[in-house]
């Protein structure tokens, strides 16, 4: 591993993963539901960004102003290289920490992103990333940290310390990252079947390894092979950012604002008892056994009068972001599965099933009734949210100036899914950020663009392109070899696009 890394995975390439959680448009309703008052996000950066896909989508579909920053040279190309696709001018750089955040060309932020960095990476780095900040942070301003945490790493840390120190020692010099980490899960696996005592004390630790040993490799690198990896409990994040001076805003996990589905009437009567935040949130973590964290934090917290709050919170925009039938009326939360009350969650979304923007206070009014009450209401946009199936709006204006980088971005999304199904999500210029399309819808988009008008027409021009590169679809795990079985699955798909998916992806303004 050269010296630049730092410790970190270089030689396997990370995930193209999106994260609605860094898209500004989300933090409204989070914060509006815990009572605080929240910027208007012009500027914008991300550090650490991956393959930079969440900051270009987010550059693409609003008027946000982006900056980052990670310092895998590829993965900082690919970013440039959608960020030019889109022309959204998001400044996106392949430096170190220590040398990005000492930058004296940088605007202060009024959002600043970590995702996936914070437990990986050395205590010298999160030193500057606390200065900077503190720095360049915005009174008022909102972060964004996840991190893995205390107490639910406590069983496997052991164990991925071992695995490390395999992959450390015992790897052959010159065997590439792949064949290290192929060698040191079966170490692992062979000291499980050695019965050591360790497994019997924590056997929960035997059956998150056999999860683990069955996740994509490059997955794998960055998540438990990295030098630096860190667990923590809240209170010692907390810690680490009081010099930033920040203070803990909510969690960015929508569903952990809803004790009822995580927390039993005993455990919510212990917490109430606690004042202090940070030891609060930190008995929260013992309750449900906490293994990552998403967190929102910020510069100078502002409460809201009951009357700001609900009149914000009538205020607030949303969209029907999935198909009407494709929506769950079951929840999970720490406590387990819960039904949802269908009278209430049905009515919303058949309002909403139009995929047409609306404002929750609108929605009340047009629902209300003795089951569909505000509160009733709040809590179903919370619920629907937390799980990407309804999404917040952005203002008009904001739409109307990035239709034209979001169209772009997703003309050179389709192009690559012609070849690749790495990247999964789209810009949506109403959401401000990500939806969720995989490989087949893509290209299905690409086609109707095209001229395609039928489901056979969608069909035969997505086969064709398969074709051209002999590759063959699966389906049940099975390859179809003939071009006539190929063309029938296709077909079956294109015809569910044609009904379910095109309506919403006009709506959400994809298509």
């Amino acid at each position: 591993m050269s010296d630049w890394a730092s410790g970190y995975v270089t030689d396997i390439d990370y995930t193209y993963g999106y994260y609605a959680e860094l898209n500004p448009a989300r933090i409204r309703l989070a914060f509006l539901n815990a009572g605080l008052a929240f910027p208007k996000i012009g500027t914008a950066c991300e550090l650490g960004f991956g393959q930079g896909l969440s900051t270009n989508i987010h550059a693409a579909a609003s008027t946000t102003a982006w900056f980052g920053t990670d310092f895998n040279p590829s993965q900082a190309a690919f970013a440039r290289e959608l960020a030019a696709a889109s022309g959204s001018a998001a400044q996106l750089y392949d430096q170190a920490f220590a040398d990005f955040c000492s930058r004296a060309d940088l605007p202060d932020f009024d959002f600043i992103a970590l995702h996936g960095i914070w437990s990986w990476i050395s205590d010298e780095n999160r030193k500057l990333i606390v200065d900077f900040i503190g720095r360049k942070l915005k009174a008022g301003g909102v972060l964004y940290v996840s991190y893995n945490t205390l107490p639910g790493w406590a069983a496997f840390a052991p164990l991925r310390h071992l695995m490390w120190q395999h992959f450390d020692v015992m790897g052959a010099t010159g065997t590439g990252t792949q064949k290290r980490l192929e060698g040191a899960l079966e170490f692992a696996s062979d000291l499980f079947a050695s019965d050591p005592l360790y497994a019997h004390v924590n056997p929960s630790a035997a059956v998150r390894f056999e999860k683990v040993r069955k996740q994509a490799p490059n997955y794998l690198a960055h998540e438990y092979f990295n030098q630096h990896w860190k667990p923590m409990y809240f209170s010692e994040v907390a810690e680490w950012l009081a010099p930033a001076r920040v203070t803990f805003a909510c969690s960015a996990n929508y569903l952990d604002a809803l004790d009822m589905i995580n927390l039993k009437s005993e455990q919510q009567a212990f917490l109430e008892t606690i004042q202090d935040t940070s030891l609060g949130q930190t008995v929260r973590d013992f309750m449900v056994n906490q293994q990552f964290r998403k967190d929102y934090w910020v510069k100078g917290a502002r409460s809201l009068s009951p009357l700001e709050q609900m009149e914000g919170l009538n205020a607030h925009r949303i969209i029907l972001a999935s198909p009407r039938e494709d929506v769950p009326l079951t929840i999970t939360g720490a406590l387990g599965e819960a039904d949802m009350d269908e009278i209430v969650y049905n009515a919303i979304l058949d309002v909403l099933s139009d995929h047409k923007p609306m404002s929750l206070g609108d929605l009340a009014t047009r629902l209300r009734s003795a089951e569909c009450t505000e509160p009733a209401i709040i809590e179903a946009a919370i619920v629907l949210s937390s799980s990407g199936h309804i999404m917040a709006v952005q203002d008009h204006d904001s739409f109307e100036q990035s239709r034209a980088s979001s169209d772009r971005l997703n003309a050179y999304l389709s192009h690559k899914a012609r070849s690749s199904e790495d990247i999964q999500h789209m810009a949506s210029p109403i959401t401000g950020g990500g939806i969720g399309i995989g490989q087949f819808g893509q290209l299905f988009i690409c086609a109707v663009k095209t001229g395609c008008k039928t489901p056979e027409e969608i069909a035969q021009f997505t086969w064709a392109i398969y074709a051209s590169q002999g590759k063959k679809l699966l389906k049940d795990g099975i390859t179809l070899v003939t071009p006539e079985d190929n063309l029938s699955e296709l077909r079956d798909h294109a015809q569910s696009f044609y009904t379910k998916s095109i309506p919403l992806l006009r709506g959400l303004n994809i298509l």
